[in-house]
């Protein structure tokens, strides 16, 4: 069974406009490839043509996952999100209580994080720490050099 992804609505656009063009301009290349390659002779010995069908495969196991992925995506209705607490789409303000340095993340579904754009996925350990955490609370997250405390100063919407 799969299981459900939730995206914003930019996120779901990328993730149609990959699909489409694969679907659109990725298949057919592919298939013009294979049929250049059979134009070339003898098939059992033509390593041409055998890496132009593997090619396919992999580019059709790619659409099938990418539909798979989006005939189980759900829009994230931001409406409704709560803006006390941290949770998917909050504009996060932290401090680190270690050295006083601020910074500043979206937190997104995994599909969508992008660090160099200040988005971090909630299954991230940052991000896991974060949910549910209001303004002025602690958050006590352990990462790979030890345990991180993080004060939550400001939660917003865009």
């Amino acid at each position: 069974m799969s299981t459900v992804s939730y995206y914003t609505a930019e996120g779901l656009k990328k993730l149609r406009e990959e699909l489409d063009q694969l679907k659109s301009i990725e298949r057919p290349k592919a298939s013009q490839a294979i049929a250049e390659a059979r134009d070339k002779g003898d098939l059992s010995e033509n390593a041409e043509y055998d890496a132009a069908k593997e090619a396919q495969g992999m580019l059709e196991m790619r659409i099938a996952k990418l539909e798979e992925v989006h005939s189980n995506a759900r829009l994230i209705d931001e409406t409704h999100l709560d803006v006390s607490k941290v949770l998917v789409l909050s504009n996060v303000k932290i401090k680190n209580q270690a050295n006083g340095m601020e910074l500043k993340y979206t937190l997104v579904a995994e599909s969508e994080a992008d660090l160099k754009t200040g988005k971090i996925s909630v299954t991230s350990p940052i991000g896991k720490g974060l949910l549910g955490k209001s303004v002025g609370q602690v958050a006590e997250i352990t990462v790979p050099n030890g345990k991180l405390n993080f004060e939550v100063l400001e939660i917003s919407r865009d």
